[in-house]
C-alpha cells in the first residue's frame, strides 16, 4: 500500500503550501475562465503569504442550502452542466485537475451559475495514466480482450503475476465497474438524477467490498495516479445526482472543449 500513501502524502503536503495553491489558484481559474456559468474569485498575490491566501467575496450558496431553495431544474441543469465542462476540460486538456470536488468548494446560484474555489488539491495526470485510463471509456477498444488486459495491466489493476484464474476473475469485477462508471460518457445526455442508476452503482461496490477473494488479494490493485482521479469523478457525479442535473455529457462535448469552441447548451 506504500504507493497510495505516499500519493495521499503528496496531496497533503501540497495542500499546506499556500503559495503554491495561490499560483494554482490562479493559473486554473484564468484557464477555466471561457467555459460558461463559472464564476472565480480574483486573487492578490501582494495580500497572500506562507499562511494566507487573500481572494474576492462570491456570493452564493453551498449545495445543501441551494437545494433547500427548491432551485429550478433549468438552475440545476446549468450548474450541473458547468461542473461536468470544467472537469473535462481540465482533464482532457490540461492534463491536471481540481481533484476536491466536494460541496464546501463551490457556491451556487439561483441563476444557474456556480463558484469555484480551493485548489490547494491538484492532480497533475501523467500522459500514460491519461492514455490508458481514457481508453476504458472507448467501447471498441474493450472488446478485444487482449487490449482489454493490456490496458488493465498497464493501469496495475491485474498482474504479471496473476494466474489465469485471478485475471479472469479480476478482469471481469472490472469490466462490470467500468461498464456501470463510464455510462455517462457513452450517451449523448445523461439524467444524473437516475436514481436506479446509483443505486446499482453502491450495491455494486458493496458486493465487491464483501467479496472473499478481494479482502483476502494480498495484492494492491490500481495505479497511484487513479486514486484522486476517482476521488475527483466519484465527487462529481455525487454533487450532479445530488443536483438531479441533466447534462450533456458525450463525446462530442468533450471535443468541444478540448477544441476550445464556443459551448451552447
Amino acid at each position: 500500500m506504500d504507493k497510495y500513501f505516499d500519493e495521499i502524502e503528496c496531496k497533503l503536503l501540497e495542500e499546506t503550501d499556500y503559495r503554491l495553491e495561490l499560483r494554482r489558484s490562479m493559473d486554473l481559474s484564468r484557464r477555466c475562465a471561457h467555459i460558461p456559468h463559472l464564476l472565480f474569485p480574483g486573487y492578490y498575490p501582494e495580500l497572500s503569504s506562507d499562511r494566507i491566501i487573500t481572494m474576492d467575496w462570491l456570493e452564493g450558496l453551498h449545495l445543501r442550502e441551494f437545494l433547500l431553495t427548491n432551485p429550478s431544474q433549468e438552475a440545476r441543469n446549468s450548474i450541473g452542466q458547468a461542473l461536468w465542462d470544467f472537469y473535462q476540460f481540465q482533464v482532457h486538456s490540461l492534463k491536471q485537475v481540481h481533484a476536491d470536488p466536494h460541496p464546501g468548494n463551490f457556491l451556487m446560484r439561483a441563476d444557474g451559475t456556480v463558484g469555484i474555489f480551493d485548489f490547494g488539491c491538484v492532480k497533475e495526470i501523467p500522459e500514460d495514466f491519461y492514455r490508458n485510463y481514457f481508453l476504458l471509456v472507448d467501447k471498441e477498444v474493450l472488446k478485444d480482450e487482449k487490449r482489454r488486459h493490456e490496458i488493465y495491466t498497464n493501469l496495475e489493476m491485474i498482474h504479471h503475476s496473476d494466474s489465469p484464474k485471478e485475471v479472469e476473475f479480476f478482469s471481469g469485477l472490472f469490466q462490470h465497474m467500468i461498464d456501470l462508471l463510464t455510462l455517462p460518457f457513452t450517451l449523448d445526455t445523461f439524467d444524473f438524477g437516475n436514481e436506479a442508476y446509483f443505486s446499482e452503482i453502491y450495491a455494486y461496490m458493496d458486493d465487491l467490498y464483501n467479496m472473499k477473494e478481494i479482502r483476502d488479494s494480498k495484492v494492491a490493485r490500481g495505479s497511484r495516479h487513479s486514486l484522486y482521479i476517482n476521488r475527483t469523478y466519484f465527487g462529481l457525479y455525487s454533487i450532479l445526482s445530488d443536483l438531479k442535473a441533466a447534462v450533456v455529457t458525450g463525446p462530442e462535448r468533450i471535443q468541444e472543449l478540448t477544441a476550445g469552441k464556443a459551448l451552447v447548451v
